[in-house]
C-alpha cells in the first residue's frame, strides 16, 4: 500500500474576507464582501444572506445602515494577530497555509493606477512569517473580495474592463512575491457566479438585462482573466503553479430510474464546464449546445480562444463539503435542499437538489458523505490527469468552550478522519493528490451566512456573531489530533 507523498501539502484554508478584519486600515478599500450584513438565523432561516441589491450598497455607502453589522469587515482580525495565528498553524505542523489576497487592499478601488504599498508590505509580512517556519502559502487572487467600486461603477465581470484590472492586479502580486509564493489560484469557486452572481462575480443582477446572459459574460471574462494571469505568472516565474478552484457540487440520482440518472449526468456536467475550459483551454459542446438554446450570446474577442487554450492550469482544486441528489422530476419531491443557494432558474446548468435519505446532515443542512470525496477524486484526476489539492473540506457546527478553555470537537475530528482516509485510498489507487488544505482551519466568519457560531476550526477564536468576546485563541482537541496527522504523514488518523 503506497503512502502520501513526502511533500504532500498538509494544512488549512481560509479567505482574507472571513479572517482579517481591518477593513479600514491599511488604506484598504471597501470590497463586495464587506456590504454583507448579518441576519440572525431566526430571521433568515438558515438561507444563504450573501445578497445585496445595488440600491441598498448605495445606502449602505451614504451611512443609511449604520446599526446593522457586517462580520465580514472585522473578521475574526488576523490582520493584528497573524504572527500568533501562523505561530499556532506551524505548532500543528502545516506544511502550507492557504490563504487570499484582499484585492482593495492592493488596489483600493480596483481600477487605481498605482498599488497600495500598505498593503503589499501587510502580506509580505504574512508570508516572511510562513516561511519562517517552513509553510508554504497557496494564494488565492480573488476569494470574494471584488473592490466594491468595480461592482457599482463596472457591474462587475460583466465588463470586459475587470479582465485588465485583474491582469493589473495580478501582475503586481506576481512581481512583488515572485520568491516567497509558488501555489497561486487565481479565482476561488470560480462556478459561484452561476448561482450568487453578486459573491462570485460582483454583479448587481438588476442592472443587467438578462440573468443568464450577464452571468455567462462575467464567467466568461474569468476564464479570460484566469488565462491572462496564467500566462503573466509564467512569464514572471516559470516555477510558479497555477491551479483552477471548483466548489464540487458531486450529484447522485435519486433511484436507479435511467431518467435519474440521466438528470445526475446533467447536473455533474456542470462541474465539468468550469474545468474543462480552466484544464482542456475550450469550451465543451454541451456548454455551446445550452448557451445556444438559450439565446446567450457570449461576446469575445478574437484571442480568448487561443488564450484559454494555451494557458491552462497546472493543477485542480476544488472544495467538498456535501454531496447532493437530484431527479428528472423535481417538483414532486418533499425536502429540497435548501442550505444550496438556488436561482429561481431551474435547467441544465441549474439543477434542483433534493435530500439524500441515506446521508446524515449538519446543524446547516449539510449531507455529511466522505465516500462523495473520494468519487469526485477519481472523476477529476480520470478526466484531466493533473495534480489535485482538495483546497477546502470541513466541518462547519456549533462549538462550545469549557470553563477550562476547552472545547471537545470529536465530531469534527470523525467528520476529518473520514474524509482524509477516502482521499487515502484514491491516493493508494494512483492518484496524485498532493495537498489537503481543510476549511477554516482557525475559526472565521461564516462565508454563507455571515455567522460566527458556524465553526471549522482547529483554533477557537472567542467571538460571538455580534462580534463580542475577547478576540483570544483556544486549541480544541482537533488541534492536536491534525498535530498527530501530519506529524505521522497521515499514517494515524485515530
Amino acid at each position: 500500500m503506497s503512502q502520501f507523498p513526502k511533500d504532500f501539502l498538509w494544512g488549512g484554508a481560509t479567505a482574507a474576507n472571513q479572517l482579517e478584519g481591518a477593513y479600514n486600515e491599511g488604506g484598504k478599500g471597501l470590497s463586495t464582501a464587506d456590504m454583507v450584513k448579518f441576519v440572525p438565523r431566526e430571521i433568515s432561516q438558515g438561507k444563504n444572506t450573501e445578497t445585496v441589491t445595488y440600491e441598498e450598497a448605495l445606502e449602505i455607502m451614504a451611512g443609511q445602515h449604520d446599526n446593522e453589522y457586517y462580520p465580514k469587515r472585522w473578521g475574526v482580525d488576523f490582520y493584528h494577530h497573524y504572527k500568533e495565528d501562523i505561530a499556532l498553524m506551524a505548532e500543528m505542523g502545516f506544511k502550507c497555509f492557504r490563504m487570499s489576497i484582499n484585492w482593495p487592499r492592493i488596489y483600493p478601488n480596483g481600477d487605481d493606477e498605482t498599488p497600495n504599498e500598505e498593503g503589499l508590505a501587510f502580506y509580505d509580512n504574512v508570508f516572511d512569517e510562513c516561511l519562517k517556519y517552513g509553510i508554504e502559502p497557496l494564494v488565492t487572487l480573488s476569494h470574494y473580495e471584488t473592490p466594491l467600486n468595480l461592482a457599482l461603477k463596472y457591474n462587475g465581470w460583466e465588463n470586459r474592463k475587470l479582465v485588465q484590472f485583474f491582469k493589473n492586479y495580478a501582475t503586481t502580486v506576481f512581481q512583488r512575491y515572485k520568491d516567497k509564493v509558488k501555489y497561486w489560484i487565481p479565482f476561488n469557486e470560480i462556478n459561484m457566479s452561476l448561482h450568487l452572481p453578486y459573491t462570485g462575480g460582483a454583479i448587481f443582477i438588476e442592472k443587467s438585462e438578462s440573468e443568464l446572459q450577464a452571468t455567462f459574460q462575467a464567467l466568461h471574462h474569468q476564464f479570460v482573466a484566469s488565462a491572462v494571469a496564467t500566462k503573466v505568472a509564467r512569464e514572471i516565474n516559470p516555477h510558479f503553479q497555477i491551479g483552477s478552484m471548483l466548489g464540487m457540487s458531486l450529484y447522485y440520482p435519486k433511484t436507479n430510474k435511467p431518467e435519474d440518472i440521466l438528470a445526475a449526468q446533467s447536473a455533474n456536467r456542470v462541474n465539468y464546464f468550469f474545468l474543462d475550459i480552466l484544464s482542456k483551454g475550450r469550451y465543451p459542446e454541451y456548454a455551446l449546445t445550452y448557451l445556444k438554446k438559450n439565446h446567450v450570446n457570449i461576446k469575445m474577442e478574437p484571442e480568448d480562444i487561443s488564450l484559454l487554450k494555451e494557458n491552462t492550469v497546472d493543477f485542480n482544486s476544488f472544495s467538498y463539503y456535501y454531496s447532493l441528489c437530484t431527479c428528472a422530476s423535481p417538483e414532486n419531491e418533499e425536502g429540497l435542499v435548501a442550505f444550496v443557494p438556488d436561482n429561481e432558474i431551474i435547467d441544465e446548468f441549474h439543477p434542483k437538489k433534493v435530500r439524500n435519505d441515506n446521508l446524515e446532515v449538519t446543524d446547516w443542512g449539510f449531507q455529511i458523505d466522505p465516500i462523495g470525496l473520494r468519487i469526485a477524486i477519481n472523476e477529476v484526476w480520470d478526466r484531466y490527469h493533473k495534480p489535485i489539492i482538495i483546497s477546502e473540506n470541513g466541518l462547519g457546527t456549533y462549538d462550545t468552550l469549557t470553563t477550562d478553555k476547552k472545547v471537545h470537537d470529536d465530531y469534527r475530528i470523525k467528520y476529518l478522519k473520514e474524509h482524509i482516509h477516502q482521499m487515502k485510498i484514491c491516493i493508494d489507487e494512483g492518484v496524485k493528490v498532493i495537498g489537503y488544505t481543510s476549511w477554516g482551519c482557525i475559526d472565521i466568519v461564516s462565508a454563507g451566512t455571515s455567522e460566527r457560531s458556524k465553526r471549522y476550526g482547529y483554533i477557537y477564536v472567542d467571538s460571538d456573531d455580534y462580534g463580542k468576546g475577547t478576540m483570544k485563541r483556544y486549541k480544541k482537541d482537533s488541534f492536536y489530533w491534525y498535530q498527530k496527522v501530519i506529524s505521522s504523514h497521515g499514517e494515524d488518523l485515530d
